[in-house]
């Protein structure tokens, strides 16, 4: 019997980071959407009905904020698990990403693709986080 694949949706505008990830995430068995900016993540977000959203911060046009505030004021979208990627390491921005609702914010820097296989798992209640 096959068990039903965990959708998530990933926003990344780093199209080989973005490939390196969906791949990652197939391979662990989730059903993975793909968008690479802000505008896109929004509609993506309300066609595939993702249980999570992975969401870059820094993108062209929309973004990862503004697309987190968005998301979280839509009624199709405001409960999905919602982790942040970001370069920025600064305390701020987490503060922001927390006050906007984000699940988890994770900086790119601080992380291997491991760890947000664990942090997307951790989310989805699939493992306990070590």
């Amino acid at each position: 019997m096959d068990a039903i694949k965990r959708k998530i949706l990933l926003v990344e505008d780093d199209e080989t980071l973005a490939k390196v990830y969906k791949d990652r995430l197939e391979l662990e068995g989730f059903l993975v959407e793909y968008a690479n900016n802000g505008e896109g993540a929004l509609e993506a977000a309300i066609r595939f009905e993702p249980e999570l959203i992975l969401l870059d911060v820094m993108m062209p046009r929309l973004n990862g904020f503004d697309v987190l505030d968005i998301l979280r004021n839509t009624p199709a979208t405001k409960n999905a698990k919602i982790i942040m990627l970001t370069a920025l390491s600064q305390a701020k921005d987490a503060e922001r990403a927390k006050q906007l609702g984000a699940d988890e914010l994770l900086v790119k820097s601080q992380v291997v693709i491991g760890d947000v296989v664990n942090c997307i798992k951790h989310q989805l209640g699939m493992t306990e986080q070590k």
